[in-house]
């Protein structure tokens, strides 16, 4: 084992020790998965920060600089950083005032118990395949840096994070998210001012200036598309409103989630300058993929390689262990638990834990099946989201318009309209067709499935 993997486990050792000396803070479901809804505001805006900057916002977002230019991070990190911004501005402290442990919770108060299990089970394959992406990327990070497989690092990761998640709960990922994420901006600035100093903004200047063309080579409605894809699923994105309910109140819910935006947009944009003039240090036809560690590998010394590192295992941890604990939250907590109402909070927290476990084996699989980080991102954020987007609007701001068939309705219809449009149309733009059919849906099905005092009220009438 070399040096450089040496420093690497010492650190993932040390979240460990963190999730369980956390753990014991934990006696309720509240604690395991909200963090006792405590949370001031350094822990909240990192600990909304760290879980959104994932391996895509580092390493993706770099290749994909690195391959088509501006044109390529219009999701990343802009449509990620808006989508956070506008969750911050209009949806987070009237969400948290209600009270709600997941957005299922939401949908069950308004639409009933199926539509809150409907609901669960549509957001869960989402946070499954972003824990699958980081899997992967931490078992890449783990293997470029000795000889061990991509297998045995991936496996090794998947290990790692699920122990860490499962123990340690929302305390745990919350507090390590602040400490990752300073590891994080220490690394990413490092390498940017590297960047600077070996005169990567020279390189830069001398790029084609189509390079800078957020249109080059997409059609209007594929930059849409594109665009559309992470900021609703931001929106509608368990993962974030998990950190926005964490928060200590209302007012201090929106204040970290919109600081936690622009700080993502600030150091998101870093790797991507990185990316768009690395061509000039590792040549043009390189895996995109790895444009930012061989560009560090590159240039910087030992330290600060390192620290580099670290910062990108902070990426992935904070955003592995945040999709793991989501995706385990919707199927005990709104799935398992309502069929055993006389459960008390040790058999939730029991099955909350063994959720995250099962989940984590499944995200492993997921991993050790896909070729592409990047890939899996974008089919995550994509799947099953503007069905729920369109139900977390219509229960936050319509009390009376819709009842469960128009949950229904639009949960199953774009759900399936994006499946249609992705894998068996190859359309420019599924995504929209989606939301598009997901609120058709609604609407017809509420037309004709009126509320019943509405509908006795308007047959008194007659």
């Amino acid at each position: 084992m070399n040096g450089v993997l040496g420093c690497l486990l010492v650190y993932i050792a040390s979240q460990l020790l963190f999730a369980f000396w956390f753990s014991r803070r934990i006696s309720t479901e509240s604690d395991y998965l909200l963090a006792g809804r405590s949370l001031g505001p350094w822990l909240g805006t990192f600990s909304v920060f760290a879980t959104w900057y994932g391996a895509e916002t580092c390493i993706g977002a770099a290749g994909e600089a690195y391959s088509h230019g501006i044109s390529g991070v219009l999701a990343d990190p802009f449509g990620y950083a808006i989508g956070i911004i506008v969750f911050g501005l209009f949806f987070a402290a009237s969400l948290w005032r209600r009270g709600l442990v997941t957005m299922a919770d939401l949908f069950r108060r308004r639409y009933g118990i199926g539509v809150e299990r409907l609901a669960a089970l549509v957001m869960i394959p989402s946070s499954v395949m972003w824990a699958a992406a980081q899997v992967r990327a931490l078992g890449q990070v783990l293997a470029s840096t000795s000889d061990i497989g991509l297998l045995a690092a991936i496996t090794m990761a998947a290990a790692v994070v699920v122990v860490y998640t499962a123990v340690g709960g929302m305390w745990a990922d919350a507090v390590t998210d602040l400490v990752q994420g300073l590891v994080l901006i220490a690394g990413i600035v490092a390498l940017f001012a590297v960047f600077v100093a070996v005169g990567g903004f020279d390189g830069l200047a001398t790029q084609p200036i189509e390079r800078f063309d957020p249109l080059h080579d997409r059609s209007p409605l594929d930059a849409l598309e594109t665009l559309a894809i992470p900021i609703f699923s931001t929106i509608a994105a368990q993962e974030l409103l998990s950190r926005v309910l964490s928060v200590r109140n209302d007012q201090l819910s929106a204040r970290v989630t919109v600081g936690a935006g622009f700080l993502y947009l600030l150091l998101g944009a870093l790797p991507m300058v990185i990316g768009l003039g690395a061509a000039a240090f590792i040549g043009e036809d390189r895996d995109p993929e790895q444009t930012l560690s061989l560009f560090a590998q590159q240039q910087l010394p030992l330290p600060l390689y390192v620290l580099f590192l670290g910062a990108l295992v902070s990426a992935i941890l904070s955003t592995l262990s945040g999709a793991l604990l989501v995706a385990g939250s919707l199927f005990a907590h709104n799935v398992i638990s309502p069929l055993f109402p006389q459960w008390s909070e040790r058999n939730r927290l029991r099955y909350d834990r063994a959720a995250v476990v099962l989940f984590g084996i499944v995200a492993y699989a997921i991993a050790l099946g896909s070729d592409s980080i990047y890939g899996l991102v974008q089919e995550s954020a994509a799947t099953g989201t503007a069905g729920i987007l369109v139900l977390l609007l219509f229960a936050m701001w319509s009390s009376r318009f819709g009842v469960a068939a128009s949950a229904y309705a639009a949960l199953i219809v774009g759900t399936g309209m994006y499946q249609i449009g992705s894998r068996m149309a190859d359309m420019e733009s599924p995504y929209l067709l989606s939301l598009a059919s997901a609120l058709v849906a609604y609407v017809i099905a509420a037309l004709i499935w009126k509320p019943r005092g509405e509908a006795t009220a308007e047959t008194s009438a007659a």
